[in-house]
């Protein structure tokens, strides 16, 4: 559910940016961030220009950090410090990515279940959600919400089905935030309270239950999201890091040593 560019943010081991290997399949298959994640290509040239001045120092995992608070901060978002000295996996997961990354389909009480699972609370669930104010999301993932439900937006289902057919065209995306794509703010929240969720899963925090107090706050207090947010980030990017001597750091970020 959290957006395919915060989700890489936290990069805790940087198991996502691993290429496939006759030993493991990746992450960037998974149903998630299959034709989905982007900007690999900027990691790896960040990464380059890194080594080049510290070789062996810098982890791709703290590189896609960094570089993701950056760009949030750059958007008009809020700045974060951001806790260095994570090591980079020499694996990666395909099963538990699919496994843990919250399915767009998914109904509140899963979602809380999912967060809650990794030691989040609703707010800060809610918070996170927020990073859906920027990125896009693939046709496949809200055909069944603007062809079928009836909690959306008219004017908003619209738009969205001249994008996506009602069959083919998976791949094709649409904006989170139609209102301010390319700007990091509260509008995602509005958008909720307004019925224009574009994911089944956005529009659930706001839909009668015990998320809709935290997405109003959001809605009409900017400075409290950026707070909250800043804060379950932080947390987020912090699950079970690799530090001291664990593992290693990459000095290609597609590949291990």
């Amino acid at each position: 559910m959290v957006s395919e560019k915060i989700k890489v943010v936290v990069g805790c081991d940087g198991s996502v940016l691993l290429d496939d290997t006759s030993d493991f399949i990746g992450e960037k298959t998974t149903r998630a961030n299959s034709n989905s994640l982007r900007g690999f290509d900027v990691i790896d040239t960040i990464k380059s220009q890194v080594e080049k001045l510290c070789p062996g120092i810098v982890s791709c995992a703290d590189i896609v950090a960094v570089a993701a608070r950056d760009s949030v901060t750059l958007l008009g978002g809020p700045f974060w410090e951001v806790q260095l000295g994570r090591r980079d996996s020499t694996t990666a997961s395909f099963s538990t990515a699919n496994n843990d990354i919250p399915s767009p389909l998914l109904d509140l009480s899963d979602l809380i279940s999912n967060f809650a699972n990794k030691g989040f609370s609703v707010k800060e669930m809610v918070a996170l959600a927020g990073a859906h104010t920027i990125g896009n999301a693939q046709c496949t993932n809200f055909r069944e919400r603007v062809y079928n439900e009836t909690n959306i937006d008219s004017s908003l289902a619209t738009s969205l089905k001249s994008n996506c057919p009602s069959a083919g065209g998976d791949d094709t995306v649409s904006s989170l935030d139609a209102a301010t794509p390319s700007i990091f703010d509260n509008h995602y929240y509005k958008n909720l309270v307004n019925n224009k969720g574009v994911l089944h899963s956005d529009q659930q925090l706001f839909s009668g239950g015990s998320t809709d107090s935290h997405v109003k706050t959001y809605s009409t207090h900017p400075i409290t999201f950026d707070v909250d947010f800043t804060s379950a980030i932080v947390k987020m990017g912090n699950l079970s890091p690799l530090t001291g001597s664990n593992d290693q750091i990459r000095t290609n970020c597609r590949k291990i040593n």
